[in-house]
């Protein structure tokens, strides 16, 4: 299907539009600001509209989940925020930046200098070592080997994988071929990492143990997580959710004090009253 482009409404954000939480108290500019965004998919006979003046806002260090059935708009959103696909109407900024207005030669760069990604299914080059994956934008960068060796080193034994350097994808396990993906998400310290479905190749233990890397760097580095996910469990492990139904906004939870089994069942009760998917 080919997507419909409608003329983008501001150039800035608005601050009498846009979503805010807690106004009474003070909080860092966010890094993301989704103002009012919509999609479109088809044709002039049959339009369909997959996301519907969504907006919100993520602050630096936030470790945010998005969730809805199948259908919803979730994964059409991530890739809007994420610049592979465009959004029909409405503004996405990063760090200030329009990124509605990137010009088409500049958006690799864009996303190579302040985005990073983890998919489902790894998206490793099996020609290359983990060690190799990892430095692989640090390289493209042009950063010097001894920093470059640094810094893979040291994200290697946070995600716990450094004895596993030398090898190749293929010989290692998918947990391990998952912590080897997010490494390589997070060693040039981007500004978003956006996660789709982090666990959804892997086995109950390697998903748990996934996750609670995932938290410990989101605290420890202050990285900016945005995770799109139809597990409560896997969910239950960021600050704050947002439901998603029929290409709308439906529900957002925050956890708080909250201990992470109390938050998980909220998301349950979300979840029944969404009509979305339930663990199995």
């Amino acid at each position: 299907m080919t997507s419909i482009q409608k003329t983008p409404m501001n150039t800035t954000p608005t601050a009498s539009k846009s979503i805010s939480h807690n106004t009474s108290t003070p909080h860092p500019t966010p890094v993301l600001h989704v103002e009012h965004i919509e999609k479109y998919y088809g044709g002039q006979s049959t339009v369909t509209k997959a996301l519907d003046d969504i907006s919100f806002q993520v602050r630096p260090g936030e470790y945010v989940s998005i969730m809805g059935a199948s259908g919803s708009g979730k994964t059409t959103l991530l890739n809007c925020i994420s610049t592979i696909d465009t959004v029909s109407a409405g503004h996405i900024f990063l760090d200030g930046k329009d990124i509605t207005s990137i010009d088409n030669n500049d958006i690799a760069a864009f996303r190579r200098d302040n985005l990073g990604f983890v998919f489902q299914d790894f998206n490793l080059l099996d020609t290359l070592t983990l060690e190799e994956n990892i430095a692989l934008p640090l390289t493209i960068s042009g950063i010097s080997p001894k920093e470059i060796d640094e810094r893979v080193y040291r994200i290697a034994e946070k995600l716990q994988i450094s004895d596993a350097l030398q090898k190749f994808p293929s010989q290692v396990s998918g947990g391990q071929k998952q912590r080897c993906a997010f490494a390589r998400a997070v060693i040039c310290n981007p500004k978003l990492v956006m996660a789709d479905e982090p666990t959804g190749a892997l086995d109950s233990h390697s998903s748990r143990i996934l996750l609670e890397i995932m938290s410990d760097l989101n605290k420890d580095l202050s990285a900016t997580i945005l995770m799109v996910t139809h597990d409560a469990f896997c969910a239950s492990y960021a600050d704050r959710i947002l439901f998603l139904k029929d290409g709308k906004i439906f529900n957002e939870i925050r956890k708080g004090e909250k201990t992470r089994s109390i938050f998980y069942h909220e998301i349950l009760d979300v979840l029944s009253l969404l009509g979305g998917d339930r663990p199995c």
